[in-house]
């Protein structure tokens, strides 16, 4: 995780115990991000159509999500890797449907091995770059939309935590 303090507003964050060794947890969160990964229009583009979520592993891969018809597919690019340092580090761009060309955010996620498993936690940053009335906040305060997107990202690690344990597809 970066060393340097982000400004007040800035940053939201959550964390999840796996047990898994870190090299394991960082193969879960990359390669089978289609597998826990939640759907419906809070977490995906597609809302809850069918459809792919991928990150495309090393330095500039893309994170997308593909849905739609057979020779009908969309493609939404989410953002772009940042860091690639398995099994201790990923980070990339993101970018949510409603920005501007110009507009993005950054997401770290560390993997830090805790006794038997692994202790992922990820921190999603660059929100004070975005005015206060942004659409994204949908009419929230700042320290509102910072606990949303906590709450956002914990329920998302919730989900990889259940693959983790085996229990399959997050619905």
């Amino acid at each position: 995780m970066s060393a340097t303090p982000a400004p007040r507003g800035d940053r939201a964050s959550a964390s999840v115990g796996l047990p898994l060794p870190p090299d394991e947890a960082f193969r879960l969160f990359t390669e089978e991000i289609g597998l826990w990964w939640r759907r419906g229009r809070r977490f995906r583009n597609a809302g809850g159509e069918r459809g792919l979520i991928a990150i495309e592993p090393g330095l500039g891969g893309r994170l997308f999500e593909s849905f739609g018809a057979p020779g009908a597919q969309t493609v939404v690019e989410i953002g772009r890797v940042t860091a690639w340092e398995p099994p201790q580090r990923l980070a990339f761009t993101w970018r949510a449907s409603n920005f501007a060309p110009h507009e993005l955010t950054q997401v770290e996620v560390a993997f830090d091995a805790r006794g038997d498993g692994t202790l992922v936690t990820v921190v999603h940053s660059g929100w004070s770059a975005l005015p206060p009335d942004h659409p994204v906040r949908h009419g929230q305060d700042v320290p509102a939309f910072i606990r949303t997107m906590g709450m956002w990202w914990g329920e998302l690690l919730s989900t990889l935590r259940l693959h983790a344990l085996g229990h399959g597809p997050a619905a």
